[in-house]
């Protein structure tokens, strides 16, 4: 129809990561169907072109809102923005979900403007020990998202696969670089991914599999570390926000 937007085919590579069921969970949970919520983002923000239909292809995942728009859609559902965002993986994706300016992370963290908007469109960021501390303060990030957001988390996987297949002792420290933990923990969780992975192979030799069946569960195990990495983290001592970076 003239004069009313389309959803794109794809969700836009620069919108956030939208949760569609947490959408469509809300949207039942006020008991409003999908004209309502198109109504009230037409009446009360001005997005003209917001249909029924629209509301549906982002329910659907066929579409994401962009930010004006998912602004508009958490007024309207009665939520905040970050309660539609799927798990943030990007510096954008965690700004936006927390709902903050990006002039304010730019003053936090000791960047102009410009600099930090440059970041946070490559993907890279390049901000030294201070500024990587203050960031993880603005943000509230928990130690998992600050390794993926400083972009440390394929370090941090190659680190874990030598540690799980050779001696895991050699690898505390250079771990510790990239996620500053408690020694102790630290230790314990590496010594316990090993003994995982080192029994999960003999085990599967054991059970007749053969050597090609305990390559393709390693296989597994490893492409899966750098999660099962964070849950014995967090089994052992909790999540916590990073202070500082480069400590250990």
């Amino acid at each position: 129809m003239c004069g009313v937007r389309q959803p794109p085919a794809q969700p836009s590579p620069s919108a956030p990561p939208f949760n569609a069921p947490a959408a469509r969970r809300l949207r039942a949970a006020l008991g409003m169907g999908p004209e309502h919520v198109a109504f009230g983002m037409r009446a009360s923000y001005g997005l003209s072109y917001v249909t029924p239909d629209l509301v549906m292809a982002w329910e659907r995942g066929i579409a994401s809102p962009g930010n004006p728009e998912l602004t508009a859609l958490a007024g309207v559902l009665w939520c905040s923005p970050g309660e539609l965002i799927g798990r943030p993986r990007t510096l954008r994706e965690h700004r936006v979900a927390r709902g903050i300016a990006p002039e304010d992370v730019a003053r936090a963290v000791g960047l102009d403007l410009p600099g930090y908007l440059r970041m946070e469109e490559s993907g890279a960021w390049r901000g030294n020990e201070r500024q990587s501390a203050a960031l993880a303060q603005a943000l509230r990030l928990a130690l998992p998202d600050f390794v993926t957001v400083t972009g440390r988390e394929a370090k941090l996987a190659e680190m874990l696969h030598s540690a799980v297949t050779t001696r895991w002792q050699a690898y505390v420290r250079p771990v510790a670089k990239i996620a500053p933990l408690d020694r102790g923990v630290l230790e314990g969780v590496l010594q316990g991914l090993h003994e995982d992975y080192q029994g999960h192979m003999a085990a599967t030799l054991s059970w007749g599999g053969g050597s090609s069946s305990a390559s393709e569960s390693g296989r597994e195990f490893l492409d899966r570390i750098v999660d099962t990495f964070w849950t014995a983290v967090e089994n052992r001592d909790g999540l916590h926000r990073p202070g500082s970076p480069e400590s250990a």
